[in-house]
């Protein structure tokens, strides 16, 4: 049995709750029953009065006569959503591996399955290593690509984890980006052709922009033949970044370079319908002047944008409005959040504080600017922020930390709460779709049209007050009364 916060497992489909026991000879608890009713809810509060409760209602017979009612326009179409994760980074699957195999089995039922769960299901994962991987390493660390091969973090750490999770749900999708090249690809920069062997910092020789398209298509080939497809890529994770542990710079030239003479072309040759997201850094293009609107620029040469689905973003600088203005320039193209972290910086263990902000600024804000998917950063660390490395991030938190006394006891974090209140509802290949009416400063929402059939809607009240809400579909409509402080989520069937 897993300790949850509140010491509570809320799972989607049989929604039994098992209260925590201090030891094996306690009395079992009784089982809650399960709300029933037309519509569907889970209500998360700021103070966890309510924890991804389930609740439900059923649609009213009278009138929609309400002040605060919103109506969905299905007719208003935007984008459709590919899905909401969180990153499996070594770090943690190091924390799930030490946990007892029938715990983890629970947790990541509880989080990843669309039947009994919270139906995470978009994953990040690292092309070699990370800033939150075991150790510092590529997968061809000796010269040459004939001397590719996947290493000890991919077999014994990252390959088991994802193979659970993908026999919990078989459609997670999953995307990659490297945080380095070789270190014998790398030169100080392109000016200076020097060699670098340093894990931070540097740049991709040109010279070997063909072997490192390659080593894409072995990684993805050799993941492949572990029974993993990899949806999409992105040819450098926080390409402006010069510090992190494991870092390389990379310019929108070098990267549009990169992608229109190497690697889209062996995608193309290898037959791979892995997508290609440019960029996957942060909405102020860390105040380079030259980088500014990077994907932009890259879709500006067509040799390139033919092989770019769109781009991917982070929000550790800049304001998510940029998210639109990619759009509107480039309305044809897709795009992502990829990466959000919560630490000490920023009172990531305080939900009071957390929960309302990443559900505006995170996801219902990357949303409704087009994102066609949400991905927060470590899914699990543990409650010393670890394992972690020095030169990456050592004051970061989890989206759920883990006791390491016991690999048992696990606290969810904002993150956990805000991917499970868009993935309890909205299901992958969904359109958002539009809705308006009551309008509030301190309410935020976004609304959606599943491919089976049913509405989803997401609601943030940031009011102190409890709200009763009105939701209309056009045909019916049905109050609920929106606890204050609160994220409510909404599914039910539309009308025949």
């Amino acid at each position: 049995m897993i300790n949850m916060r509140n010491i509570a497992l809320t799972f989607l489909g049989c929604f039994t709750i098992l209260a925590a026991c201090s030891n094996s000879d306690d009395a079992e608890k009784p089982v809650a029953p399960v709300p029933t009713g037309d519509v569907t809810i889970y209500a998360t509060t700021n103070s966890l009065t309510r924890d991804l409760t389930r609740d439900a209602v059923n649609f009213s017979s009278k009138d929609n006569l309400a002040p605060t009612s919103i109506t969905l326009d299905p007719t208003e179409q935007y984008q459709t959503m590919d899905g909401f994760g969180a990153a499996i980074t070594g770090a943690t699957c190091f924390n799930l591996l030490k946990m007892q195999s029938a715990d983890r089995h629970d947790f990541l039922t509880e989080t990843f399955s669309d039947n009994s769960g919270f139906g995470f299901s978009y994953i990040r994962i690292s092309i070699g290593c990370s800033d939150f991987s075991l150790s510092e390493y590529t997968c061809c660390d000796t010269k040459g690509i004939e001397n590719f091969a996947l290493q000890s973090e991919e077999k014994n750490y990252i390959l088991p984890i994802l193979k659970e999770i993908l026999s919990i749900n078989p459609s997670i999708k999953i995307i990659a980006a490297p945080w380095t090249c070789p270190l014998w690809m790398k030169v100080k920069s392109l000016e200076d052709l020097t060699p670098l062997t340093t894990w931070t910092s540097g740049q991709l020789n040109p010279a070997y922009y063909q072997d490192y398209a390659t080593y894409f298509v072995k990684w993805i080939q050799a993941f492949k033949a572990e029974g993993i497809d990899i949806y999409a890529v992105t040819p450098q994770n926080e390409p402006l970044n010069h510090g992190n542990s494991a870092s390389m710079y990379m310019s929108w030239e070098e990267q549009r370079d990169f992608v229109k003479t190497a690697l889209g072309p062996q995608f193309k040759a290898a037959g791979l319908d892995t997508k290609i997201y440019a960029y996957d850094h942060n909405y102020d293009y860390s105040n380079l002047e030259a980088e500014k609107q990077y994907p932009v620029k890259i879709y500006g040469d067509s040799d390139a944008s033919q092989y770019i689905a769109g781009a991917a973003y982070h929000n550790y600088g800049g304001d998510r409005e940029e998210l639109l203005e990619i759009h509107k320039a480039y309305p044809e193209k897709e795009l992502l959040f990829t990466e959000t972290s919560i630490g000490t910086w920023n009172s990531g263990r305080d939900l009071s504080k957390r929960l309302l902000e990443d559900m505006k600024e995170v996801a219902l804000g990357t949303v409704n600017n087009w994102c066609k998917g949400v991905i927060v950063w470590n899914l699990m660390l543990d409650n010393d922020r670890a394992p972690n490395r020095e030169g990456g991030c050592q004051t970061c938190y989890g989206a759920v930390d883990i006791s390491n006394s016991d690999y048992k006891t696990i606290i969810r974090n904002s993150h956990y709460y805000i991917i499970a209140h868009l993935s309890c509802v909205v299901k992958p290949g969904a359109v958002r779709i539009g809705a308006s009416g009551y309008s509030d400063s301190n309410i935020m929402y976004s609304a959606f049209e599943n491919t089976d059939g049913t509405y989803a809607f997401v609601l943030m009240n940031n009011n102190e007050k409890t709200k009763r809400i009105t939701i209309s579909d056009g045909k019916r409509h049905f109050a609920y009364d929106v606890p204050g402080k609160s994220v409510t989520s909404y599914r039910w069937a539309k009308s025949k």
